[in-house]
């Protein structure tokens, strides 16, 4: 049986990268891509595939939002998000599998193959995280941070806080620097911060920016006066 699947993404290289590795897989037909979550949506009613592959960091809206009205679509996330937060809102929305962006072809073809079948995929990441919430002890359930940020604003600040200057955000966001610093500039803006150190400050705090495997509250005192490039 061919698995039909609907892309939802707005990279246009990585539109393009991730159809070509998916339609290379003899199982796997790619029907459709989006750039918005209002035309995903509509592609997914009328085509009705066998899975969607959604990122969170849509233009029109929130990936989540998007997820949530989908029509009963298996859903698999690609994000660059991997904060707790992120993650457990994207499944409370309705996602079976949550990849991060680097994920290898053949880590990606397995999660489609699984979610469309009804299986549940996490990347290693993202399951050492999920374990670790699941694990720590009782206590408040933390809000989403910063849920004045759009998705790509988030995602800019979640590499920020991991030392990336704009050059390496924007190879690794397939953006513009222009853009990047629109976003930086944004950032700024809403959480009322005058600079990239006070940014990468408040996005540690958040426990954003942290790698897997790191203890809690490693690196949170660290570097928060590096300037790493200017905006």
């Amino acid at each position: 049986m061919t698995l039909r699947v609907l892309l939802c993404d707005d990279h246009p290289l990585f539109l393009d990268g991730i159809a070509a590795a998916l339609s290379a897989a003899e199982d796997i037909e790619v029907v459709a891509a989006a750039a918005t979550g209002e035309e995903g949506i509509r592609l997914a009613g009328e085509l009705r595939p066998d899975l969607v592959v959604m990122d969170l960091g849509l233009p029109d809206m929130s990936g989540l939002d998007a997820i949530r009205r989908l029509p009963g679509v298996p859903v698999l996330v690609l994000s660059m998000s991997e904060d707790d937060p992120t993650v457990l809102a994207a499944l409370k929305a309705g996602a079976r599998g949550y990849l991060a962006k680097l994920a290898g072809r053949s880590e990606i073809l397995h999660a489609v193959r699984t979610v469309a079948a009804g299986g549940a995929v996490f990347s290693g990441g993202v399951a050492d995280r999920l374990m670790a919430f699941l694990t720590r002890p009782a206590g408040p359930v933390a809000p989403c941070a910063f849920p004045e940020l759009t998705g790509r604003e988030r995602e800019v600040l979640e590499l920020l806080a991991r030392g990336h200057d704009n050059h390496r955000i924007a190879r690794s966001l397939f953006l513009s620097e222009k853009t990047v610093r629109n976003h930086v500039s944004h950032i700024f803006t809403k959480l009322s911060v005058r600079d990239r150190a006070e940014a990468v400050a408040r996005a540690r705090n958040a426990r954003l920016g942290e790698t897997p495997g790191q203890k809690q509250g490693q690196g949170q005192g660290q570097d928060q006066g590096r300037n790493p490039g200017q905006e």
